[in-house]
């Protein structure tokens, strides 16, 4: 590997979004204490749905027969044991919390990727906050996007197909079945999906984790900080046709209004 590579760490969606989200510097979030809670929700349902565990089922939430390695078992525990489904909104707002931002930070404390660093208010109160630490995974993650941004972006809902031999099958099965006339391929889509943007010859095809955080940044608000020369028009594209941003992006436009008509009491 060259010198000059940074390494690649694997990181979760969520570990990935508060990475980007965080100030390098003095550990502060870049976006609002609420939009970050909120967005970190949303990427929770988004790793979740890319690993095959859920699946949006018109208009709600479903857990699969799936049982992948994760460390949001508690979360998608709690998804298969309601007594009925709900929508997307819904489980952003029932999954948005500081502890749970708190233990992904955690986690990447204990990895070495961030510093868990406390700051005493009035000798009691304590802040905490997590400065990078190795800058490394960030600067994987930006090159990543980057690269992603250059080239073809894709819908990674459709890029999510690949997640499982089963879900390819499945796949290749509603294909044989539109060359045959078959109305039922739409199903093979999720709803709400964008079509996917026409590939580069001779192009990869864009990862679709990668596109499902540009979606989730866009959602928070973030993607124009981060990369204020890029056309922002496809990551707005993204971001309200995948469902998980989509959903964070509706909370957080209910969160706005609560304060605009508080503001005015």
């Amino acid at each position: 590997m060259d010198a000059e590579t940074p390494k690649a760490v694997e990181l979760s969606l969520p570990q990935a979004f508060l990475l980007l989200a965080t100030n390098d510097k003095d550990g502060k979030p870049e976006v609002p204490v609420f939009a970050l809670r909120t967005t970190t929700a949303g990427a929770i349902l988004a790793e979740l749905a890319l690993l095959g565990a859920i699946e949006l089922q018109g208009k709600h939430i479903r857990a699969t027969d799936a049982a992948p390695r994760t460390d949001f078992l508690q979360e998608l525990e709690l998804i298969r044991g309601k007594s009925r489904p709900h929508t997307p909104k819904a489980w952003v707002a029932i999954l948005e919390g500081r502890a749970e931002v708190r233990r992904i930070y955690e986690g990447m404390a204990s990895r070495g990727i961030v510093e868990h660093v406390g700051e005493k208010h009035l000798g009691r109160f304590r802040a905490v906050r997590y400065p990078e630490k190795d800058h490394a995974p960030e600067e994987a993650l930006l090159k990543k996007i980057q690269a992603t941004l250059t080239g073809a972006l894709s819908d990674p809902e459709a890029s999510a197909s690949k997640v499982t031999d089963a879900e390819a099958e499945a796949v290749d099965t509603a294909a044989s079945d539109s060359a045959a006339g078959d109305s039922g391929t739409a199903q093979a889509k999720a709803p709400g999906a964008a079509e996917p943007a026409p590939a580069k010859p001779g192009a990869q095809a864009p990862d679709a984790r990668i596109t499902a955080l540009i979606a989730l940044l866009q959602a928070a608000g973030l993607f124009g900080k981060l990369f204020p020369e890029a056309d922002g028009s496809r990551a707005n594209e993204l971001a309200r046709s995948y469902w998980p941003s989509r959903a964070v992006e509706d909370e957080l436009r209910l969160i706005r209004l609560a304060e605009e008509e508080a503001a005015t009491l």
